[in-house]
């Protein structure tokens, strides 16, 4: 986000635009492969370099980083951890339980109004788009679908919009079923403090721990490398498919 902003504030060339659409070094675009996906549904044709910006930023999270996005580079993360310290401080418990598939629902109503629409539907009230459009360029009345998603994560359950219902999270997790990059758990190493579990956004991707060694294949796995963080007995390790 550091740079976007500069590249609109300062002019600097290293990256500029937004996450929707981009332009790494004033040569390498770099398109939102979801964006796209809803413009095709909505029977509007990107233009080619979109289309080969979009084709980039697929192949590197299908291939490598899997749902890395959502763990490293949107910017919701600071909505919702802060969301998510506060409830901590404050006590608060989840007041609704939701389904993780939501998000996949979600997902499917977005291309489908896309479709009737003939416009990229989540786009419009996309609290993301709104989120980083506005700190690079302005926020104007997109705080209040932040502020909605921050008493959403605070009030009602803990990572409740990336966790349940964000489609770009869920395209991002079947982005990313098979990509290279993969935490790993070594069961010799642990002692069952749990840690990993406690701190995950995404516990049910971690349904071999104290059980058996392995990779964590789910798709819905961000990432994040906060399990590695927290795990005192380095029986949490990021690892390739590869090996």
């Amino acid at each position: 986000m550091t740079l976007f902003i500069a590249g609109s504030a300062y002019g600097w060339a290293i990256l500029k635009g937004n996450l929707s659409a981009a332009m790494l070094f004033g040569v390498i675009p770099l398109t939102d492969p979801f964006h796209v996906s809803q413009m095709l549904s909505s029977l509007v044709i990107p233009a080619s370099e979109a289309f080969i910006g979009a084709i980039i930023v697929f192949a590197f999270y299908a291939v490598i980083a899997g749902r890395a996005f959502c763990g490293w580079v949107c910017p919701m993360n600071i909505i919702t951890d802060a969301a998510n310290w506060l409830r901590k401080k404050l006590g608060i418990i989840d007041t609704a339980q939701f389904n993780r598939d939501v998000r996949y629902w979600v997902l499917v109503l977005s291309l489908g109004l896309s479709i009737i629409l003939g416009v990229a539907a989540f786009e419009w009230l996309s609290p993301i788009s709104m989120l980083h459009r506005g700190l690079i360029f302005g926020m104007g009345f997109g705080w209040i679908a932040v502020l909605s998603v921050f008493l959403f994560d605070l009030l009602i359950t803990r990572n409740g919009f990336c966790g349940h219902v964000c489609p770009l999270g869920g395209f991002y997790a079947l982005t990313g079923r098979f990509n290279i990059i993969k935490p790993k758990y070594i069961h010799e190493r642990c002692t069952a403090c749990m840690k990993c579990i406690e701190i995950c956004p995404e516990k049910q991707v971690l349904d071999t721990v104290g059980k058996k060694s392995g990779l964590v294949l789910s798709g819905e796995c961000i990432n994040c490398g906060r399990c590695i963080d927290v795990c005192d007995d380095k029986a949490m390790l990021f690892s390739s498919r590869l090996h």
